[in-house]
């Protein structure tokens, strides 16, 4: 699907477009990858990286802030990976029209952009903090994610649609604590500061992430978001996995934090699909007859929520070590 394909990913010099570039290169033969992104220094870095594949990549310096930019690099371009956002949670409290400009109007601009050019298929990438936001990031993200399903009203007679892929902090990543407790480790600690005792989150990989996304690009008829079945773990089981034997202190819920990441509300549960190894949360409004849910899914029972905090699959300590393995020190 993806063969003589031209993608544009947004924010691609981040880890998830790393990832993606470098999968999508490896098991496709994509006719080119556009980078765009603000950061010339990121660029060339990844640039270097990926240096085998210089015939494959192509760097756009931009901000999806810029329509007019965004349109000059989706000129010829099948598919958008929308993962550029500002996702700092304190950053954005403190910068709430940064936030707005970049993830909001952004979001704006490459569905404008996409509509413009002839793109065919857009997929952006959400988060569980766009469920029931209680921080700025996460309303923003909503208001994204609402802005995403509803261009699809603007398609009229195009070949394209725009769907939504959501899942939480990937393991190892930036906004993930397994940095964190690495860095306790380094530094010779014997206790593991954890905000919450009762925390728990899910556990997903960029690899994961990065299929999830191509199973949007390849089955998405317009306004679904994706949620990948994935485990969850406690965060004292985490420490305990890096750390045998660690004490644990509790520092207190930071402002924006919650308890359990949630992937599906009860209110969304009205249109919630489950298949084999994940969830689709179908629009409340369609605008075509390809809208309708894939009925070899079972519709969820009404009331139904997917939390990691009441999730049918856990990790134990053990195979968290297991999966400890895999995850790469962050650069």
């Amino acid at each position: 699907m993806l063969n003589n394909k031209t993608i544009l990913v947004t924010g691609g010099t981040g880890s998830f477009g790393k990832c993606f570039s470098r999968y999508v290169l490896t098991h496709y033969e994509p006719k080119k990858i556009i980078i765009y992104s603000r950061d010339e220094f990121k660029q060339w870095m990844m640039a270097d990286e990926f240096k085998e594949y210089a015939d494959k990549l192509r760097f756009f310096i931009g901000d999806v802030r810029d329509v007019e930019r965004l349109k000059r690099a989706c000129e010829g371009v099948d598919y958008i990976i929308h993962a550029a956002a500002l996702k700092q949670v304190p950053a954005c409290e403190y910068n709430p029209n940064e936030a707005i400009k970049t993830n909001i109007h952004g979001a704006m601009n490459v569905i404008d952009a996409a509509l413009d050019c002839g793109v065919s298929r857009v997929v952006a990438l959400s988060t569980d903090k766009a469920v029931n936001p209680v921080n700025l990031y996460g309303g923003t993200k909503l208001v994204s994610d609402k802005l995403f399903v509803a261009a699809n009203a603007y398609a009229g007679a195009k070949d394209i649609n725009f769907s939504i892929v959501r899942y939480g902090n990937v393991a190892g990543s930036r906004g993930s604590v397994i940095p964190v407790f690495r860095k306790v480790i380094e530094d010779g600690g014997t206790e593991m500061p954890v905000t919450d005792v009762r925390m728990t989150r899910f556990w997903i990989s960029l690899t994961q992430g990065v299929e999830l996304v191509i199973k949007a690009l390849a089955e998405a008829k317009g306004g679904e978001t994706f949620i990948s079945k994935i485990p969850s773990f406690k965060v004292t089981d985490l420490a305990e996995a890096m750390l045998p034997g660690c004490k644990i202190k509790e520092t207190g819920i930071r402002p924006g934090e919650k308890l359990h990441e949630i992937m599906v509300t009860p209110e969304d549960s009205h249109t919630t699909y489950e298949y084999d190894k994940h969830f689709i949360v179908y629009p409340q409004m369609t605008w075509n007859d390809r809208q309708q849910p894939d009925l070899s899914g079972k519709k969820v029972e009404e009331g139904f929520s997917y939390s990691s905090g009441t999730n049918t699959e856990w990790l134990s300590v053990e195979d968290i070590r297991t999966l400890l393995k895999d995850v790469e020190p962050m650069k």
